[in-house]
């Protein structure tokens, strides 16, 4: 395959587990420009470490990933931050801050080892501070910002970054209804302009509203992936999730919800 048609990501023959259990086994996968695919599958499925690993910060038992055809395990790192930024979901701040200057941070792999952030890399880290309602927090420190206000400015980092790829812990921890939606629709603007976009979800409903595919774990060593209106139907996220799921009728599509008796399968 030419450089000019390989996937900004891909992973072959990919398995991942922790002591005692194998959680992804055999994962192939190539995910195209312009693609927003959604992760799901239930708590401890394996949804994070097969991020973390997408993303080289973690070995796999086996197999093999690939950031626009190159080795991420042995990639530069600098090299791959420049094409993939990785939200965490879980973000620790121990020491002070301002808003501005953690979005920052963003800029660093397109920094030269002695340069300063340019008016361009400011420029660029304050519209990702406006395109998540924080311009007016600029000066403020980390430390007093809510759950969902940390997690806003955490986007609004990886906004800053630029990638070609981003891999999404959880975008919508901590978020209310609106700044869910607003965070999704602008990881979703990114892969129409071309980004490639992988996020863990816990919402089928956002997954269905935002992913052109899906790729299921069952925490097991099974995984499915497919187009979302080929496998998110009941029969499949019922045995995903161990309970019955159901589709409601509303306006043009279907909502997916927890049965009603909420009988385990």
């Amino acid at each position: 395959m030419g450089a000019a048609n390989t996937p900004p990501l891909q992973c072959r023959n990919l398995r991942i587990g922790v002591p005692g259990r194998l959680l992804v086994d055999d994962l192939d996968l190539d995910v195209a420009p312009g693609e927003f695919v959604a992760v799901l599958g239930q708590n401890g499925a394996g949804k994070s470490l097969t991020l973390l690993t997408l993303a080289g910060l973690r070995a796999a038992e086996t197999g093999d990933v690939r950031l626009a055809g190159r080795n991420i395990f042995s990639a530069p790192r600098q090299w791959a931050a420049q094409r993939l930024a990785l939200l965490p979901q879980v973000i620790d701040d121990i020491f002070p801050a301002t808003v501005l200057d953690t979005v920052l941070i963003g800029r660093h792999p397109h920094i030269g080892r002695l340069q300063w952030e340019s008016a361009e890399d400011h420029r660029i880290a304050l519209n990702s501070l406006q395109l998540m309602r924080l311009e007016a927090m600029a000066e403020r420190d980390i430390l007093t910002l809510s759950g969902g206000e940390r997690r806003r400015l955490a986007i609004a980092q990886v906004l800053t970054q630029a990638p070609d790829v981003y891999l999404l812990d959880e975008p919508t921890n901590h978020l209310d209804p609106q700044h869910q939606l607003e965070a999704l629709h602008l990881f979703r603007a990114a892969a129409d302009r071309g980004a490639t976009v992988i996020a863990t979800l816990h919402d089928v409903n956002l997954a269905a509203r935002f992913a052109d595919r899906c790729l299921l774990l069952f925490g097991d060593g099974r995984w499915k992936a497919g187009p979302r209106e080929a496998v998110l139907n009941e029969t499949v996220l019922s045995e995903l999730y161990s309970i019955g799921m159901e589709t409601v009728p509303w306006r043009a599509h279907d909502l997916f919800v927890a049965s009603s008796d909420n009988e385990a399968l």
